[in-house]
C-alpha cells in the first residue's frame, strides 16, 4: 500500500525540498571563501552541493565532493563511496564538511562527527533536527519518513536535544561558532508543523 503512495510524496515533498535548498545554500556560502574545497556528507543526489556551486553569492573557484553510503549514479557532482562511518580521506583533506540531516540517520552520530572534524582544515557545518516543542518526535517521524520512504532511505528515528547537540560538540575538537535553534527551513504552513524548533544549525570552527 505504501508503494502506491510513493509518487505522491515525491511530489508534495519537492516544493518543500526546493526551499530547504534555498534556505541551506544562503546560510552555507556566507560561511565559503575563494577556492574552498567543499565534502557533502550524505549528499544523495548532490543537490545541495549543486545549489552552493550555482549560487549567485558562491565564492570564486569553489569545488564540491560527496560522500554517500549508497552512491547515485545521477549524482550531480563527484561522489565517493564510504561506510557510514569512516570517511575514506586524510586529514584536513578539505576546508569545510557539510553534514546535513545525516546524523540522526548515522548508528554512531558522534564517530562520524569526529571524522568530519579530523577531514576539514576550518569548519563542520552542521543541518539537523532538534526535538523540541510539542509532540516533537512524533512529528519528526512524520516527516522523516515523508522525506524518506520514496528514496529507499532507512530512518532509526534518533533525535537529539539542544542540550544533546551541545554536549556532542563539546567533546569534538572544534567549537561552536555560533547556531540557529530555530529555522524557518520549509514554505508557509510547512514550518509550523515541521520548521521552526524542530530544525538546526551550527557552525563548527575545527580547532
Amino acid at each position: 500500500m505504501t508503494r502506491l503512495f510513493l509518487p505522491l510524496l515525491r511530489c508534495l515533498h519537492e516544493p518543500v525540498y526546493a526551499r530547504r535548498l534555498a534556505v541551506l545554500s544562503d546560510l552555507i556560502v556566507r560561511e565559503l571563501k575563494p577556492s574552498d574545497r567543499v565534502l557533502d556528507v550524505g549528499c544523495g543526489a548532490g543537490r545541495l552541493a549543486q545549489a552552493l556551486l550555482q549560487h549567485p553569492g558562491r565564492p570564486a573557484s569553489l569545488t564540491v565532493h560527496g560522500v554517500e553510503t549508497r552512491p547515485r549514479p545521477d549524482c550531480a557532482v563527484p561522489v565517493t563511496t564510504y561506510d557510514g562511518g569512516s570517511l575514506p580521506f586524510e586529514a584536513r583533506a578539505f576546508d569545510v564538511v557539510i553534514i546535513a540531516d545525516v546524523l540522526h540517520h548515522a548508528a554512531d552520530p558522534k564517530r562520524l562527527l569526529e571524522e568530519c572534524c579530523r577531514v576539514s582544515r576550518r569548519l563542520v557545518l552542521v543541518k539537523d533536527h532538534k526535538a523540541e516543542g510539542c509532540l516533537a518526535r512524533w512529528r519528526l517521524r512524520l516527516l522523516d519518513w515523508a522525506a524518506n520512504a520514496p528514496y529507499d532511505v532507512p530512518c532509526i528515528y534518533r533525535y537529539a536535544t539542544l542540550e544533546q547537540w551541545r554536549a556532542m560538540f563539546a567533546a569534538l575538537p572544534a567549537s561552536v561558532r555560533s547556531e540557529l535553534a530555530s529555522m524557518r527551513l520549509y514554505p508557509a504552513g510547512w514550518n509550523w508543523f515541521f520548521g521552526r524548533r524542530l530544525q538546526y544549525f551550527a557552525v563548527l570552527e575545527v580547532c
